[in-house]
C-alpha cells in the first residue's frame, strides 16, 4: 500500500511548484507569515464586517426599524435679544432684517438650550428671515428665524438607532474621524482576502478547487452587478 505525504495529505507545498531558486525555508516562512497576517487582520476585522454585513441588510431593508422609528420634534419660541441684530446694527445698515446676523451666538443658543448637535450645513439670511441647519448620523435640525423680532421654529428629525448605524455604514454626515475608519476596514478587509487566497494557493489539494471557486463568484459577482445597474 503506498504512503501518503505530507503533500498529498494537504499540506502546504513548501517549494511551491518545484520551480529552482527558491529554498523551502524561505517559503514555509512566507506562508507562516501570511498566515499570522491573515488570523490577526480577520481578528481585528471581526466587529467591523458584522457591523457592515448587519448594515447591509438593514439598508436593504429600510422598514426593519425594530421598533426604533423616526422622529421629529417641533419647538417654536423666540431667540434672546443678546442674540439678534443691535439696534446700533440695524440703524448702521439702515434695515433691521439687513443687519448683521451672529449665527454662532444663535448657534450656541440652540445647542444649549435645546441639546441641538451634529456640524453646521448650511446657514445664511434670506428677506427677513435666518436659517441655520446641523446634520450628523442619523440626525438632523434646523431653526429658521426672524431677524427682527426672533421668533423661530427648530424642527429635529431623529432617524433612531438603525438610521445612525445605516448613516455610518454610507459615511453621511458623519465626520472625517469615521471616514478614517471606513479607510482602515477597507484596507484591512482587503488584506484578509488576499491572503486567504494566498494560502489556499499553496496547497497543492486545495489550489485547484480555491480558484475554481473563486473565478465561479467573481464571475457570479460581475453578473449580479450588471443585471442590478438595470
Amino acid at each position: 500500500m503506498p504512503e501518503t505525504t505530507d503533500l498529498d495529505a494537504g499540506e502546504p507545498d513548501p517549494a511551491g511548484t518545484g520551480a529552482a531558486g527558491r529554498s523551502p525555508r524561505r517559503s514555509v516562512r512566507t506562508q507562516r507569515w501570511m498566515r499570522w497576517l491573515h488570523v490577526y487582520t480577520s481578528m481585528i476585522s471581526l466587529l467591523l464586517v458584522l457591523f457592515f454585513g448587519l448594515t447591509g441588510l438593514t439598508l436593504n431593508h429600510p422598514t426593519w426599524t425594530f421598533g426604533d422609528d423616526p422622529s421629529r420634534d417641533v419647538v417654536d419660541g423666540t431667540l434672546p435679544a443678546e442674540v439678534l441684530p443691535t439696534a446700533d446694527a440695524a440703524a448702521a445698515s439702515g434695515d433691521a432684517d439687513s443687519a448683521d446676523v451672529d449665527f454662532l451666538a444663535v448657534s450656541e443658543y440652540v445647542r444649549d438650550e435645546f441639546g441641538v448637535h451634529g456640524s453646521v450645513t448650511d446657514y445664511g439670511v434670506s428677506g427677513d428671515q435666518g436659517a441655520i441647519s446641523y446634520k450628523a448620523a442619523g440626525y438632523a435640525a434646523d431653526i429658521t428665524f426672524d431677524v427682527a423680532t426672533g421668533a423661530f421654529t427648530l424642527v429635529v428629525d431623529q432617524q433612531g438607532l438603525v438610521g445612525v448605524m445605516n448613516d455610518l455604514h454610507k459615511g453621511r454626515d458623519t465626520g472625517s474621524s469615521w471616514s478614517w475608519v471606513i479607510d482602515v476596514a477597507a484596507v484591512v478587509l482587503v488584506v484578509v482576502a488576499l491572503t486567504g487566497l494566498a494560502i489556499q494557493l499553496v496547497y497543492r489539494k486545495r489550489r485547484r478547487t480555491a480558484l475554481a471557486l473563486a473565478g465561479a463568484f467573481a464571475a457570479v459577482s460581475i453578473v449580479l452587478m450588471v443585471i442590478g445597474r438595470g
